[in-house]
């Protein structure tokens, strides 16, 4: 799970604000580029890895301009010891806030297309 492999895209933290119901429109065309880049990924399932190896599964919802990304219906994995070999334990966690300063790493579910567009979001 170090990097992305196909059919995932990495999300950095943005300067936009994506919302499921509404996204303010911003009259600036870079905000609203990367806006309209951040609503295609809206209910597809995202991958987050945190601090202390553990990880997130769950539908993305909303990103602010921070960079903390909300995900809806998820699951958190965590290795039941510290070591590489050990299973992992799941448990269902619903809708929940991972901060910007929290995240290791992330991955999008999509199109080939989308992946190569992705990456133009830190430019």
């Amino acid at each position: 799970m170090e990097g992305p492999s196909d059919g995932q895209t990495i999300l950095g933290p943005g300067d936009a604000y994506v919302n499921s119901s509404t996204a303010p429109v911003d009259t600036t065309s870079r905000s609203s580029l990367h806006v309209s880049k951040l609503q295609k990924l809206l209910y597809r399932r995202m991958l987050i890895g945190v601090n202390h190896g553990r990880y997130f599964l769950g539908l993305f919802h909303c990103i602010d301009k921070q960079g903390n990304i909300i995900l809806q219906d998820s699951v958190e994995y965590r290795s039941a010891r510290h070591s590489p070999s050990s299973p992992m334990e799941q448990r269902c966690l619903g809708l929940i806030l991972i901060p910007a300063a929290c995240r290791s790493s992330c991955h999008v579910d999509c199109f080939i297309e989308e992946q190569i567009s992705l990456l133009s979001l830190d430019k």
